[in-house]
């Protein structure tokens, strides 16, 4: 360099520079992270979806058992993504835990495909026409519940944490918003195809051909992942969050008596190493009292400003970090009391369905387990519909880009909407039942059920994406594998809750017998309304109440 002036060499050393971190993250990412979503996927697919008819054929299970086994790993599989989500935030990063959880949930698949390859390791079939089958050995049980268990756990680290993954490469929250539509997109397009297709296959063709469809796709998906590693933004862990959060509980309550200052002074804007560990400045004014925790004392701080006792002590960010989970919380939980109904809706429609007549035109009739076929399809459509159009749309009337609390209530609406029409339907399906007493298929068509299964899937597109998209942009930095994973927690909590209301259902009423044609569906949906409609005023006030903490301005077009 002389004169000030730059060499040739320099600058192009400079201009490369700049290029690989523009090169870094972006769209350029979008196919490696949506194609591994779909190999993935789709591997969960060619095992889960047919579980129970897995189980009973293949392992002499009581139908019971299976259905009891399959609701268990089903569960899971939706609270596992939490514990990835923990270990990608606090210790390895997003990319490490997708990576080695790829390999597990192979593992886990290999497993089971053995068991359906060698026949030491299942028990001989029952005899035809008799009720006595060879019982599953303790050594065949072991094989099969690793291999569920493994395959549980790559769930665990790879689906939501894609999600996270994804979301890291853009710096714009509109870009996010629309990866996450296409994400759900890619997630719901593969389901619909493993519970077609891939059932079609196991059932007809034997389980050898399902799993191993699952073994291929999950190799596919490793590769594509992998494939896209010189692109990625990769984000450090910065420890586990936790712990912050844990000590602010713990700092504010062994401070209760200590008098607030309003001198900005009197805080700790520094870590134990020095850092700062946010942005923020100073605390807000709300939820006040948790200020205690950032207040110095004497004792608290060495010689050099950082904290001596980070039991007693915590960083500014730290509390407000605490304060954005205390403020989210209440929105969040609205969406337990709305997954809920929907997990049952999805259940009492397959009910619905086996007392009906499936055919669709006079060569086809459609399992009553593949009914739920037209919400995942009406749930893609909406989902590209509300990406490609709707919010354009709303962005040109409005000037702004839709809010997720608004996509969100919108589907609070449609899915109460869907449960009406599921009740009033129910009813007429009721009736014609009492027509023709005796009956095994009430003479109506389930293609009934196909506008309800088609309002909920319509709501799924709004409500689901639009919570990601919220808790991705609020949760504090250190958390956002945390905070995509939300989703799937409400998933598994809400599962439990509907088992357990469906049972206090029948202990209290009579409106779900054995056959649902002596009883009153139609009763428990109205139910459900009900549920729904004080849950979305309880939403309401949660969403009126709550302001934005870190959304920024979704109409900048810019990115990294």
């Amino acid at each position: 360099m002389e004169n000030g002036s730059l060499s040739h060499t320099d600058e192009y050393h400079i201009v490369s520079s700049s290029d690989s971190r523009r090169r870094h993250g972006g769209w350029i990412t979008f196919p490696f992270i949506i194609g591994a979503t779909l190999g993935l996927t789709l591997a969960v697919g060619g095992w889960l979806s047919n579980l129970i008819v897995f189980l009973i054929q293949e392992f002499n299970e009581k139908s019971i058992d299976a259905a009891q086994i399959a609701n268990v790993v089903d569960g899971s599989s939706s609270f596992f993504p939490v514990l990835g989500a923990i270990i990608a935030d606090s210790f390895f990063g997003p990319f490490l835990v997708i990576s080695i959880s790829s390999c597990i949930s192979l593992l886990g698949i290999v497993l089971l495909i053995l068991t359906v390859t060698f026949d030491s390791l299942k028990p001989q079939p029952c005899v035809m026409g008799s009720e006595i089958c060879q019982s599953t050995s303790f050594w065949q049980y072991t094989i099969l519940y690793t291999g569920v268990t493994l395959a549980s756990l790559g769930i665990g680290g790879t689906r939501f944490t894609l999600a996270t993954f994804g979301a890291n490469q853009f710096d714009n929250p509109k870009h996010q918003a629309t990866f996450f539509n296409w994400f759900f997109i890619s997630i719901y397009s593969t389901s619909t195809l493993a519970i077609t297709v891939i059932v079609y296959m196991e059932d007809n063709l034997g389980f050898k051909w399902g799993f191993g469809l699952a073994v291929a796709a999950n190799v596919i998906g490793m590769v594509i992942f992998l494939s896209g590693t010189r692109y990625y933004r990769h984000s450090k862990p910065q420890g586990s969050p936790f712990a912050g959060l844990t000590r602010v509980v713990v700092a504010t309550t062994r401070k209760w008596n200590l008098q607030l200052s309003s001198e900005s002074k009197d805080y700790c804007y520094y870590g134990e190493e020095g850092e700062t560990n946010g942005v923020a400045t100073t605390p807000s004014g709300s939820f006040s009292f948790l200020n205690r925790a950032a207040q110095k004392v004497e004792g608290d701080v060495k010689p050099d400003g950082t904290i001596a006792k980070p039991w007693k002590l915590c960083t500014v960010q730290q509390v407000e970090d605490f304060k954005t989970l205390v403020r989210i919380m209440p929105l969040w939980s609205t969406s337990i009391f709305l997954g809920t109904p929907i997990g049952i809706q999805g259940s009492l429609t397959v009910l619905q369905a086996l007392t009906m007549d499936g055919h669709l035109g006079p060569h086809f009739q459609i399992p009553a387990g593949s009914v739920m076929v037209v919400l995942l399809l009406s749930n893609i459509i909406f989902l590209a519909l509300i990406d490609r159009v709707l919010c354009p749309m709303w962005q040109k009337l409005t000037g702004h880009f839709p809010t997720p609390l608004q996509r969100i209530g919108l589907g609070h609406v449609l899915k109460v909407l869907a449960m009406a029409v599921s009740a009033l339907v129910e009813s007429k399906r009721l009736k014609i039942s009492q027509d023709h007493p005796g009956a095994t298929t009430v003479p109506m068509l389930a293609m009934w059920l196909f506008p309800q299964l088609a309002l909920a899937g319509i709501g799924e597109a709004f409500h689901f994406p639009g919570q990601v998209t919220l808790y991705y942009q609020e949760f504090p930095s250190s958390l956002k594998s945390t905070a995509t994973v939300m989703i799937s927690l409400v998933i598994g909590i809400s599962f439990y809750l509907g088992t357990g209301l469906i049972k206090m259902v029948q202990r209290v009423t009579r409106w779900l017998p054995d056959n649902i044609n002596d009883g009153k569906l139609e009763n428990v949906y109205w139910m459900l309304v009900i549920i729904g409609v004080v849950n979305f005023g309880y939403y309401l006030v949660c969403a009126r109440l709550y302001r934005y903490q870190n959304v920024k301005d979704t109409n900048d077009s810019s990115d990294g």
